[in-house]
């Protein structure tokens, strides 16, 4: 998620903007939260949302529904463990972890990383808010030994956790 101009909204009224946001700059939104298409609009199409926990239970019904395809999208938007993509401040402070990390360490996170990639076909993805470098390794060597069907439901998993997150902040961002 980049910085959006408009999701900085008054956070007492930010439930209640979002909600009442027009149909496609809400789509451009919560775009920035998952970059899958069927995910943002299963949540837009899930308001208005009576408090929080209502827009966080939108967010796991539609990661519940999501296709292979559709988190194939989801991942699309998720820089690879280790690399967080330079100026966005979204993936760099998720992978805050990686900061300081002896040079050893990173290569073998992206050595782990290439292995994962050749076997499950995407980016390893963990939501990796308040976890080290040498943690995120640790659930990676964990999960490769995984069937891709229950690697999948693990990702599902993940990346609602990210966007709970990313939601939470949203509605918490003050302008």
């Amino acid at each position: 998620m980049t910085n959006h101009p408009r999701a900085s909204v008054d956070a007492p009224g930010a439930l209640e903007a979002l909600s009442a946001a027009e149909p496609a700059e809400l789509q451009e939104i919560l775009l920035e939260v998952c970059s899958s298409p069927r995910w943002a609009a299963r949540v837009a199409a899930s308001r208005p949302w009576s408090d929080r926990s209502a827009l966080l239970a939108a967010n796991a019904a539609a990661m519940a529904e999501l296709t292979t395809a559709d988190l194939a999208d989801a991942m699309a938007g998720h820089a690879r463990i280790g690399q967080p993509r330079a100026g966005d401040a979204t993936s760099e402070r998720e992978q805050a972890g990686i900061h300081g990390v002896d040079r050893e360490l990173l290569d073998e996170l992206h050595r782990a990383n290439t292995a994962y990639e050749a076997k499950f076909g995407h980016v390893f993805l963990i939501c990796a808010t308040g976890r080290t470098a040498a943690t995120m390794l640790a659930a990676l060597r964990e999960r490769y030994p995984n069937e891709p069907a229950a690697e999948a439901e693990t990702v599902r998993g993940e990346l609602r956790k990210i966007n709970d997150i990313r939601l939470g902040r949203l509605l918490d961002e003050t302008p």
